[in-house]
């Protein structure tokens, strides 16, 4: 059965109607219940690719330099003070273990500071 189904009306307006499967058919589909995984596997895949890592290391040097570019501007600065909390703000995102939510408002930081 498709997920979703669209049908008309006796008006002939068209509706769209989502169809959701019951609990236990779910548990019947072995494979495909992502209710029995834990939050990492469904977060992250199960290796990590070379060029992943590689991305985290470019990512993480490029936090520094711009620390290092921020560090040369003066201290009272608010455009400084204000650029070095979100680097910081990375650079904490980017050392722990992060949810869902984190991921995304890492990848807004980055997008953000245009690094």
């Amino acid at each position: 059965m498709a997920p979703f189904s669209f049908r008309s009306d006796h008006r002939g307006m068209t509706k769209f109607q989502l169809v959701l499967p019951n609990m236990d058919q779910m548990d019947q589909d072995e494979g495909h219940n992502n209710l029995n995984l834990t939050k990492g596997e469904l977060r992250k895949p199960k290796n990590l690719s070379r060029w992943a890592k590689t991305q985290n290391e470019d990512k993480r040097a490029a936090v520094h330099d711009e620390i290092a570019r921020v560090n040369q501007l003066p201290s009272n600065s608010s455009y400084a003070v204000h650029r070095m909390r979100v680097l910081n703000k990375l650079l904490q995102l980017m050392s722990i273990q992060r949810t869902v939510a984190q991921d995304e408002e890492l990848e807004l930081l980055f997008a953000s500071l245009n690094i």
